[in-house]
């Protein structure tokens, strides 16, 4: 391809694809998203476009002020905490249900609110009982 040929592709292609220089307004990024979801449907077939569109999304979150707040906040949070909830929701458990991985329902409560931390046992029962790595307790 010669150097005209790359630039007429260029220039068609910010003509299609006018976000991929970045995206520029949330609106923007909200189509683009629902656009995603559309093309991850059939990736294979739409693996080209979705590999160009998937690091400005990042870009824009990365970097956008609406999602600064959100990123602090999830940055803040204790991974360990983060992980149990995430076991309680998926598997739709009361706190009542890891007497044996960590105890009576007040001592979960005082975990996941922060009065207390999950010790090394209770991690490593919590990872043997649902098959998750240790790791992701940390």
């Amino acid at each position: 391809m010669n150097l005209h040929e790359m630039v007429t592709a260029a220039n068609n292609a910010f003509i299609a694809l006018p976000w991929i220089a970045g995206i520029q307004s949330r609106d923007q990024y909200d189509e683009l998203m629902e656009l995603a979801d559309e093309l991850v449907e059939d990736y294979e077939k739409n693996h080209t476009l979705i590999e160009l569109l998937l690091p400005v999304l990042h870009k824009y979150e990365e970097e956008a002020d609406e999602f600064k707040e959100f990123k602090k906040d999830i940055d803040a949070i204790d991974p360990a905490i983060a992980m149990l909830r995430v076991i309680i929701d998926q598997h739709q458990l009361t706190y009542s249900d890891f007497k044996n991985e960590i105890g009576g329902k007040s001592l979960v409560s005082m975990i996941l609110s922060g009065e207390r931390s999950l010790t090394l046992s209770h991690i490593k029962a919590l990872s043997l009982r649902f098959g998750i790595d240790k790791a992701m307790f940390i």
